[in-house]
């Protein structure tokens, strides 16, 4: 029943857009028929699944969105570059699909620093928090800005510069979160 609930929980993910693993779990749970159980497996088996069933099941239009998104994210960064950006999430994990956000983790004095950076540019965007967890039990909220670049939405976390020195957990394996410099991502696209 568990490698069950993997396999459907990353095919909902690959195939409906779904991004919360919470939530991909738990309609995995409801269509194998155990809405109740508290078995529930982990966010880093799903994502495992995940990138093997798009191995499996991917095709060139995937892959052609991911290199687009990457190439995105790349441009984002050129642009935001005083602001040191990062990326982070499946853009950078290679699970993004066509619909996927690109999110950057920038690092400024102030949170209205990158407001005004944004602002004086004529780029409309929306602001609120994200909720991100640090070593064992301390979750910080921290602010954010999206604004659509194209057809992408783009997703903009602000940190202090002490930010830089330590990543927030990933959701997925509770580690430090994978982040990517402009360079790295550079090579990583082959540009």
């Amino acid at each position: 029943m568990r490698l069950s609930l993997i396999r459907e929980a990353a095919r909902i993910m690959a195939e409906e857009g779904v991004a919360d693993y919470f939530f991909a779990k738990r309609k995995a749970a409801e269509r194998l028929g155990a809405p109740d159980t508290r078995n529930l497996p982990g966010n880093r088996e799903i994502q495992d699944a995940l990138v093997e069933y798009q191995q499996v099941f991917g095709d060139a239009e995937r892959e052609a969105s991911l290199l687009a998104l990457r190439r995105q994210a790349v441009e984002a960064m050129e642009f935001f570059s005083r602001f040191r950006p990062r990326l982070v999430g499946s853009v950078l994990a290679g699970t993004a699909d066509a619909g996927s956000d690109v999110q950057l983790h920038l690092f400024a004095d102030t949170p209205e620093a990158v407001a005004l950076f944004l602002m004086e540019r004529g780029i409309p965007y929306e602001s609120g928090e994200r909720r991100l967890r640090f070593g064992r039990d301390v979750w910080v909220t921290r602010p954010l800005f999206r604004f659509i670049a194209g057809e992408t939405v783009v997703e903009l976390v602000v940190f202090d510069e002490i930010g830089l020195r330590e990543a927030p957990r990933s959701e997925v394996h509770g580690r430090p979160m994978e982040r990517a410099s402009l360079a790295a991502v550079r090579e990583l696209i082959g540009a």
